[in-house]
């Protein structure tokens, strides 16, 4: 459940996911180049959609998220696709709430843009195997690191939240492993097949 509703959430809480989710998305959209803006749709409307599948796990169900992805490809400008994403799934089909919408985008934009700079900082060479299992990881970790926030920000809200906070945690474990598999898959692609689409910053080879 990356979709916290409203009424859940204490206001200290609220009041910080807003204001980094603001920082975030006004330092994003700054950084955005105007020929990127069709990218940064193109993955926002994927973000929308991914969330609308979901799967039974346990008491719970969880669905998949693709923040680690679409920071690899998008940085700073995951900040606003996956707030325009968020606030069109709570107005359209009352996914989390408007009033939690600046911690829901927190939870899922801040790992995509440490997924980001881990790639960047981690994978320079340009090697194509390495940048494939780079992108894994990069699925992989952001999952995990928004089922953490998510935990954090209920655990904060009040301790009646403590165990759903544990629970989250466990259901995102079988969907870190899946998305890892699936953005590696993406990348690999993109890399035979649109290459241009990628801007790694710092890449020095290009790819074969």
């Amino acid at each position: 459940m990356a979709h916290i509703p409203d009424g859940v959430l204490s206001a200290p809480v609220l009041v910080a996911g807003a204001a980094l989710s603001l920082v975030g998305c006004a330092y994003g959209l700054q950084q955005l180049a105007a020929e990127r803006i069709p990218q940064v749709a193109l993955l926002s409307a994927v973000l929308f959609v991914a969330a609308l599948v979901h799967f039974p796990v346990g008491p719970s169900s969880v669905h998949l998220m693709l923040n680690g992805l679409a920071g690899v490809l998008l940085g700073w400008a995951a900040f606003p696709a996956i707030l325009v994403a968020l606030l069109l799934q709570a107005v359209l089909f009352g996914f989390g709430g408007l009033v939690v919408l600046g911690v829901n985008a927190m939870n899922m934009a801040l790992p995509a843009v440490l997924c980001r700079a881990l790639f960047v900082a981690l994978f320079r060479s340009g090697n194509r195997r390495r940048t494939i299992i780079a992108a894994g990881l990069a699925g992989g970790i952001g999952v995990m690191l928004t089922a953490l926030l998510v935990a954090l920000a209920l655990a904060l809200s009040g301790q009646e939240f403590v165990a759903a906070a544990k629970l989250i945690i466990f259901t995102h474990i079988p969907v870190a492993v899946i998305e890892s598999i699936f953005s590696a898959a993406v990348i690999d692609l993109l890399l035979r097949v649109k290459p241009e689409f990628l801007n790694f910053t710092g890449m020095k080879e290009e790819y074969p």
